[in-house]
């Protein structure tokens, strides 16, 4: 077990958070990974807050454990915020300055506020601003990129600038990963590459093979793909990109929102899920720097025990071992 100051906030018992993937991370892997005792996430945005209600309320029947909502600012909806704030236990926003008129809208609704940063400015605002918890994001991460330097430095800074518990994000993959953020004082770590490929997500099975057959140096940082979304950098296989630039029409595909089938543009954001069609290759097909640890589909659950024993493990490990000993 691996008691911090996270777990007894949220009322988990496992120290990690299931990223808030946008077309991925949908109920049932939220569900999954809530019921193995980690937080599990939802991804809000461009979902119509009558939509998002309905979701919300048979998560909340059918959900284990405390579960959470990811808000992109660029897609802010108030109404869905309202929503998820009613219905969930921690609501998450990303990609803007932390906006202390939000937070007071998600403690309204009786939940917890998460913001996600980039920077130790970003951090003391947010926490001035009454955020409960900060998510700091280390440009290893897959996705949507706000951080511009290495987790373990931004993760030095936050922590010294902030007193509310601090989860640690970008590159995590592994036990050891874990255990080192932890270590270096995270409150809990924030995981997403490792949960596209989990049995639960919502991923088109192509992406997944792609994440599963890449290695660590296959991803870049870009802006490639701005459709929708511009000048917001992001962490996509590189594969990705060369696709999208060979295609030879500037549609790649359809995708569908709300219920209704819509044309996807070449080098649009949305990221493939199981019912999107067209060349799925070359499409926004996230991934962190930790690319390398996905080697295989996985139960949630499964991805969740062996990250949190391995790491618990290791801390116990590291902390009867010698002082300069290798472990």
């Amino acid at each position: 077990m691996l008691s911090t100051r996270f777990t007894t906030l949220v009322g988990c018992t496992v120290p990690i958070q299931q990223a808030g993937m946008g077309g991925v991370a949908g109920p049932r892997l939220a569900g999954a990974v809530a019921a193995a005792g980690a937080l599990g996430m939802v991804g809000s945005a461009r979902i119509p807050a009558p939509a998002l209600t309905r979701m919300l309320d048979q998560l909340r029947q059918n959900a284990a454990g405390p579960v959470g909502v990811n808000v992109l600012i660029p897609f802010l909806d108030l109404a869905c915020v309202e929503v998820a704030a009613s219905r969930v236990r921690v609501v998450e926003f990303f990609y803007a300055s932390p906006d202390p008129a939000l937070i007071r809208t998600v403690h309204a609704g009786g939940a917890l506020a998460c913001w996600q940063i980039g920077s130790e400015e970003e951090a003391r605002a947010a926490a001035d601003a009454g955020a409960d918890l900060i998510v700091a994001q280390g440009m290893e991460a897959g996705g949507h990129v706000r951080g511009t330097i290495g987790l373990l430095p931004l993760l030095d800074r936050v922590l010294g600038a902030v007193s509310v518990p601090v989860i640690a994000a970008g590159g995590i993959a592994t036990a050891r990963g874990m255990a080192a953020a932890l270590a270096a004082g995270a409150d809990a770590v924030r995981v997403g590459t490792r949960f596209v490929v989990a049995e639960e997500s919502d991923a088109h099975p192509q992406y997944q093979d792609a994440l599963i057959q890449a290695g660590a140096g296959d991803t870049v940082l870009t802006e490639a793909f701005s459709v929708m979304w511009p000048h917001a950098p992001h962490r996509v296989l590189r594969s990705a990109v060369e696709a999208a630039q060979a295609h030879p029409s500037d549609q790649v595909g359809e995708m569908v929102l709300g219920g209704e089938r819509l044309p996807l543009p070449r080098f649009a954001v949305p990221t493939p899920t199981r019912q999107t069609t067209g060349a799925i290759g070359a499409m926004a097909l996230y991934a962190g720097q930790s690319v390398g640890a996905v080697q295989a589909r996985q139960p949630a659950a499964e991805i969740i025990r062996e990250l949190a024993d391995g790491a618990a493990r290791l801390l116990a490990r590291w902390s009867h071992a010698p002082a300069g000993a290798r472990v």
